[in-house]
């Protein structure tokens, strides 16, 4: 082998071993995390009425939706810009930093100034709407920096801003709650807030000291053209996600949505997971095109999806008993939710794949088409679907808007960009089969001993036939270095 090679080597197994570890601790870090909403989630019912805790989820709804317009979608930048200004990418990221605060305080300013005086705008009071759009105005820094963060393999630093945004944020709000006597739903408001624009600031401060750039036309224009077409498909996702709750909401009423939403969140509790490989993998993915490498992410990707497939279906087989541990009986019924969210998740999870190709190839705008004509649909499937069939439908649906949204992008990245990276027929008849799978095991929930037979021999099948594979990422764990 010529030295050329062996370093190419090095450097892959590198790479590899750093992208392994990362994502090995991003799995544990979120679930963790996760682990704190759902032991913090009781504490916050005694503390809190349903219409406090409705005041406060609002807030954070409004924040979701107003981030993608005040942030200006810029984030999604980042990715291809850490390889096109390898050696500005501090500046680039101070600049762009500085161009989503000065949009989102504008917008703040044009609020404030329009907004009148002892009246009610998003059915808040003049002081919440103030701390809604300055809250926006600093919060993406943090997004900017664990991106940063992200891309320069840095795990550590990444977790270490999670792990204490959401610490602080727990044990400040129970002490509001607990010791100040004041509307509580405003001051479950202020136990987000205060936290959220500490650590932002930190971040915004620390990213203008390390670029000192606060304004480059060509970072600036980059970075508009990438983001402002992900605006559609910020707002479409967020649609897609919850529109399904206020048709519930209105055709059977708010005991159907608690039910739904209840096992909503449980399905969704699977995407912690996925996310934290794809926060692990898309550095990885991006620098490996770069250079071409499509054997190198074809053979590693296919290993990727098939353990999210294998982790789905012990997910959903294990579902009802984690319902059961965590609600009430009159919540078990939300178990029939969890399997269509849960395999919804895994479609998103391979549809992420196609998307990072389209964002490194700078075609935001195929993202955000395909975004609203799965939303489109989704919407027109729920007007049908709900009043038929109920809450239970809605979950369906869904996985039918994400199923849908991952042919988008397949077709986008296959017969658009006329690119070759999966191995695409393997991937779709992988997935039918976790689909199929998954609606099965979900008949079998009134067969619990059939059920988890099934799925020790699913685990024993999948350790047996990857055992090479776990030994693999369990030595690149040990063996990596930060």
């Amino acid at each position: 082998m010529s030295e050329k090679a062996q370093e190419n080597r090095s450097v892959e197994t590198g790479d590899g071993q750093k992208a392994v570890r990362s994502g090995f601790w991003y799995v544990i870090s979120n679930v963790l995390i996760r682990a704190v909403g759902i032991i913090t989630a009781p504490i916050y019912t005694r503390l809190l009425n349903t219409a406090e805790t409705g005041y406060a989820n609002n807030f954070n709804n409004y924040v979701s939706i107003f981030s993608v317009i005040s942030g200006l979608c810029l984030i999604y930048s980042v990715g291809r810009a850490k390889l096109d200004f390898k050696e500005d990418f501090d500046a680039f990221m101070s600049s762009i930093q500085t161009l989503s605060s000065g949009f989102s305080l504008i917008v703040l300013i044009l609020v404030m100034v329009l907004f009148p005086e002892g009246g009610t705008f998003l059915q808040f009071p003049r002081i919440v709407v103030f701390l809604l759009f300055m809250y926006l105005t600093v919060f993406p820094s943090i997004d900017y920096m664990q991106y940063k963060y992200r891309f320069e393999y840095k795990y550590r630093e990444n977790i270490a801003i999670s792990v204490i945004l959401t610490v602080t944020t727990v044990i400040l709000t129970i002490l509001l709650l607990l010791f100040i006597p004041a509307e509580k739903g405003f001051l479950k408001i202020l136990g987000t807030v205060i936290p959220g624009m500490a650590v932002a600031v930190w971040c915004y401060v620390n990213l203008a000291a390390k670029g000192r750039t606060f304004y480059n036309k060509e970072y600036w224009l980059y970075a508009l053209k990438i983001g402002l077409p992900m605006i559609p498909h910020g707002l479409a996702l967020i649609l897609l996600s919850r529109i399904d709750v206020s048709m519930i909401s209105e055709i059977h009423g708010f005991s159907a949505v608690g039910l739904y939403t209840s096992g909503y969140t449980i399905g969704t509790l699977l995407m912690f997971v996925t996310n934290a490989v794809g926060q692990a993998w898309l550095p990885w993915f991006n620098e490996h095109l770069y250079d071409n490498d499509i054997e190198g992410i074809m053979d590693k990707n296919r290993i990727m999806m098939a353990c999210g497939c294998v982790l789905t279906l012990i997910f959903i087989g294990a579902a009802p008993l984690a319902v059961k541990i965590l609600f009430a009986r009159s919540y078990w019924d939300s178990m029939w939710v969890v399997p269509p969210v849960a395999l919804g998740t895994l479609c998103q999870y391979f549809y992420t794949n196609y998307v990072n190709a389209e964002l490194f190839h700078k075609k935001t705008f195929l993202i955000a088409l395909n975004s609203c004509i799965a939303a489109a649909v989704n919407i027109g499937l729920n007007a049908y679907f709900i009043p038929k069939f109920g809450y239970i439908s809605a979950a369906y649906t869904t996985l039918a808007g994400y199923f849908i949204l991952m042919v988008l992008h397949y077709m986008a990245v296959r017969f658009i960009l006329k690119l070759r990276l999966y191995h695409d027929g393997q991937y779709f008849l992988m997935l039918m089969a976790a689909i199929a799978c998954g609606i099965l095991t979900a008949f079998l929930y009134p067969h619990p001993v059939i059920r988890y037979a099934l799925l020790i021999l699913l685990a024993f099948v999948s350790v047996f036939f990857g055992r090479e594979y776990i030994r693999l990422i369990i030595s690149r764990i040990l063996r990596a270095k930060s």
